[in-house]
């Protein structure tokens, strides 16, 4: 199989994947009409706002949306080990499974083990090889579960979290001798205005996101991590995501979500370095996240869609209310893709071409102190609910230096004056405190525990 390329560079931009095949291993290999918005309320039932920024945002830079790109010499891998968590610039992929966690311990060492275990059968997948080698006894279970044998890596990466409730419990108290070292930014989600959030998709202790051109590839490190952490952690939620719906490097072209409209025009991209010192890494300038530095915070919210009424909707209404031509992705207020939108240019009425509850005007950067975010999300269909609806929207996952400043006040606004929030539902909710890198011979937030 194919090599991975230089530790140190992993998480800077990279090709496009190379093609599925088999992985270079003899034995055990590794490896979702035109009535009113308003008129149809009713139907879609209580609606919630949609995520900051997650559909499209404006963005100012390129004048031409750029092409994929697939180079014959794509790596089909990226290193675990580096200075910041792969998963996170690195080119997005395809396919997602995530999954968060609940420890069922209270030892310390147990938690220590456990990362250390993660640590190393992550470094095994993502390189393309079975947790714990080949087998070594043919009457005991195997070291690794076996399905993603004969598959490439698939540019597998597996970025880790830490939530708030690792430090302290919902009464305070001190679960593991880190809640001094909890940072000030590392604090459950508020309940925004119109959240309908389910408890059992919503936080958890630790959290895992695996990213892969391969679902299997995806699904098969979450199993061999969640079988790793049994009796001393248990599943809390997981959700498996399809068609990314953000680009993390102009290699990339921008993906559509599920209401058919170009998403994370506005995002943050990888060979932007000024901006990501600005925006995505947690600087050491924080007394209480020291140990954090290097390392970002990790918006997960899970969006449901009420598709069937989105559908019934009419093209002007639709691209009023994001504010963008659907076609393109152009704005309303003229240009192309990229073209930086003009909030101030007037209709023949007078009212403004981007409408003032439009989501890229509540989204856009110029209209929230200029901060941006890094965007992975990812689009999910879970089959249908009991009115025979499709269970499906948006897993929003969103990377900042602090949600205090660059994701909180920006949704509390969206979510009272956002349009699309007549059509959307908050299901979900968690943040994670995204360890820096690992280096050889540490483990995942491992300067937590120095």
């Amino acid at each position: 199989m194919m090599k991975s390329h230089d530790p140190a560079a992993h998480d800077s931009p990279a090709p496009e994947p190379a093609s599925r095949g088999t992985r270079g291993l003899s034995k055990a290999p590794t490896g979702a009409g035109g009535l009113s918005r308003r008129g149809l309320l009713g139907l879609a039932g209580a609606g919630a706002a949609i995520s900051a920024a997650s559909f499209t945002g404006g963005r100012a830079t390129a004048a031409d949306a750029p092409q994929e790109s697939t180079p014959p010499s794509a790596p089909d891998s990226y290193p675990f080990y580096g200075a910041h968590q792969a998963g996170i610039v690195t080119p997005a992929q395809d396919r997602l499974h995530f999954a968060a966690f609940d420890l069922t311990t209270t030892s310390r060492e147990d938690l220590v083990a456990l990362l250390t275990a993660w640590t190393a059968a992550a470094a095994e997948m993502t390189a393309g090889r079975p947790v714990g080698g080949d087998p070594t006894s043919y009457d005991s279970p195997p070291n690794d579960t076996g399905e993603a044998q004969g598959l490439h890596a698939s540019r597998l990466t597996l970025t880790f979290g830490l939530g708030p409730s690792l430090f302290r419990d919902a009464a305070g108290r001190d679960r593991f001798g880190l809640a001094a070292r909890q940072p000030q930014a590392l604090r459950r989600l508020p309940h925004f205005p119109a959240d309908n959030l389910d408890p059992a998709r919503s936080d958890g202790d630790l959290c895992v996101q695996a990213c892969a051109d391969d679902p299997q590839v995806a699904v098969h490190a979450v199993r061999n991590l969640a079988r790793i952490a049994f009796g001393t952690a248990a599943l809390r939620w997981s959700q498996l995501g399809f068609g990314r719906t953000s680009s993390t490097s102009t290699l990339q072209a921008t993906p559509r979500n599920l209401f058919g409209f170009k998403d994370g025009t506005a995002n943050l991209k990888a060979e932007e370095p000024a901006a990501l010192s600005e925006h995505l890494w947690v600087g050491d300038d924080d007394p209480s996240a020291a140990w954090l530095a290097g390392g970002s915070y990790l918006v997960a919210r899970r969006i449901n869609m009420t598709i069937e009424t989105w559908d019934r909707t009419s093209l002007r209404e639709q691209e009023n209310l994001i504010g963008r031509d659907r076609r393109d992705g152009a704005p309303l207020s003229g240009g192309t893709e990229f073209s930086p939108p003009d909030f101030t240019v007037k209709g023949r009425e007078g009212e403004p071409l981007i409408a003032m509850d439009s989501h890229i005007r509540l989204a856009h950067p110029t209209q929230n102190g200029g901060v941006q975010m890094l965007r992975r999300g990812y689009n999910f269909t879970d089959g249908s609910d009991a009115l025979g609806r499709l269970d499906a929207g948006l897993f929003f996952l969103a990377y900042v230096r602090d949600p205090r400043t660059h994701y909180i006040p920006m949704q509390t606004r969206m979510s009272r004056e956002d349009g699309l929030m007549e059509y959307l539902q908050h299901r979900g909710s968690a943040l994670f405190a995204v360890p820096p890198g690992v280096r050889t011979g540490q483990f995942v937030g491992h300067s937590l525990f120095a």
